[in-house]
Parts: structure tokens; sequence; C-alpha cells
């Protein structure tokens, strides 16, 4: 089983920064890539990034493409993810999630790709 705790998560004002980690303990998936998703209020969980084990590739959703950057250090068995410029429809829980599958890269922005979830962290970007 994996535990996976987000932290870092806070209220900040338009244009702001923020930096979540996302600390993995048990039974660790060596070579699987991490996800981060995000939760608005009254909306469906949606993908924000996804980041390799080495690191080496990464992809955004859209929407934070050039404000966000995700990194890892596995030797801490933590992700990060990095936010900057923040803005008010940034604002929900964020969710980082590890997984096992062996699948497409493409596939890893979907929420059936991962096995396992964080509690999630509140990110409230004020006006």
């Amino acid at each position: 089983q994996v535990q996976l705790v987000e932290s870092g998560g806070g209220l900040v004002q338009a244009g702001g920064s923020l930096r979540l980690s996302c600390a993995a303990s048990g039974r660790i998936f060596s070579g699987y890539p991490m996800g981060w998703f995000r939760q608005a209020p009254g909306k469906e969980r949606e993908f924000v990034c996804t980041i390799s084990w080495s690191g080496s590739i990464i992809s955004y959703a859209d929407s934070v493409k050039g404000r966000f950057s995700a990194s890892r250090d596995n030797a801490r068995n933590t992700g990060y993810l990095q936010m900057n410029n923040l803005k008010p429809e940034d604002t929900a829980i964020y969710y980082c999630a590890a997984t096992d599958r062996s699948l497409k890269w493409s596939d890893y922005g979907s929420l059936g790709a991962y096995r396992y979830w964080g509690q999630g962290t509140q990110v409230t970007v004020s006006s």
C-alpha cells in the first residue's frame, strides 16, 4: 500500500505563489509517474500535470502551462508542484496520485490511471 500526504496549500492573493509537496510512504512503485489533479467546488476532478519517474518528461494542462512546474525528489519520495502567478480560478483542492500501471504516456492524464491518492490540500486564491 502507498500513502500520499499533500501539504503546502493555503490562501494566497492573485499573482502569488505556492509550493505543494506530496510525500509518499509505504510501498513505493519506482519507475512510475506521479500525477497532480485538482477539484474545484461543484466541479469534477481535473488533470493538472504528470511527471515521469525521472522527472525528464512532464505534461501540463493548458490552463496551468507556463505557470506551474512539477518536480520530484525520488530519494525523499516526494513530489512538488510549484504554482506561480496564481489566479482565482486555480482555487481547488489539489491531489497527488501514484500508480503502478504501465500505460501510454497520454493515459496518465486520466483519473483512472492512478491507484493511490492523497487526501488533498486546499488552495484558495483571492482576487
